[in-house]
C-alpha cells in the first residue's frame, strides 16, 4: 500500500511539474484584447483584395493559404511606461520560447523589429512581426495561414504589391501612433 501511494505521489509531481505555466503567443493575444493601453484588431485576408490582382498560380497558392491577421499595438506615454516595459519583456520572452524561429532582425523607421516563424522548414502556420519604439511604443503582428511555403512569403509580398490594398481599415492603427 506504501509503495502505491509513493508511485501517485511521484506521478503527481511529474504531471504537475510537466505542465508548462509559460503564456502562449495567443493567450497573450487574448488576455491584452481588453487592455486599455492597446489596440487590437483582427483582420481577414480577404480584405488584402489579392483575388482581384494578377497573380501568377503560386502567388495565388500563397495567398490563399493566409487565413488572418493579429495587431496588438501598445501607444507608450508618461502614463504607462511601467507598463509598456513590463508588455515588452513579457512579449520577447514568449518569442523567445522554443515554438519560435527568428527569420530576421531590422531596424526601421519605427524601431526595432523581428520577424518570426512557427512551424517546420516546408510548413509555416504562424508569422509574428514584432517591433518597439521607446518613445512611441510597440507592435505585434500575427500572420496565420496553413502550410505556408517560406520561400512563397517573398511572393505573398509581391501578390499585397499588386493588390489594391490601400491599408483600408487599417487608419485608426496609423493615427493611433502619431497622437
Amino acid at each position: 500500500m506504501k509503495n502505491i501511494k509513493r508511485i501517485l505521489v511521484v506521478l503527481l509531481a511529474v504531471v504537475v511539474t510537466s505542465c508548462s505555466s509559460e503564456q502562449s503567443l495567443q493567450q497573450y493575444f487574448v488576455a491584452n484584447a481588453e487592455n486599455p493601453n492597446f489596440m487590437s484588431f483582427d483582420i481577414p485576408a480577404s480584405i488584402l483584395n489579392v483575388e482581384k490582382a494578377n497573380l501568377s498560380e503560386t502567388q495565388a497558392k500563397t495567398a490563399n493559404s493566409l487565413k488572418k491577421l493579429n495587431i496588438l499595438a501598445f501607444k507608450k506615454n508618461e502614463v504607462n511606461a511601467a507598463d509598456y516595459e513590463t508588455q515588452k519583456v513579457a512579449i520577447k520572452n514568449i518569442l523567445k520560447g522554443g515554438d519560435f524561429s527568428e527569420l530576421m532582425k531590422m531596424n526601421t523607421s519605427f524601431g526595432k523589429a523581428t520577424i518570426q516563424l512557427k512551424g517546420d522548414d516546408d510548413s509555416i502556420d504562424e508569422i509574428v512581426i514584432y517591433g518597439d519604439n521607446d518613445e512611441k511604443g510597440l507592435i505585434l503582428v500575427r500572420v496565420l495561414g496553413d502550410n505556408m511555403n517560406p520561400a512563397s512569403f517573398v511572393q505573398l509580398l509581391q501578390a499585397m504589391e499588386k493588390s489594391d490594398f490601400n491599408g483600408e481599415g487599417l487608419e485608426q492603427l496609423g493615427s493611433f501612433f502619431k497622437g
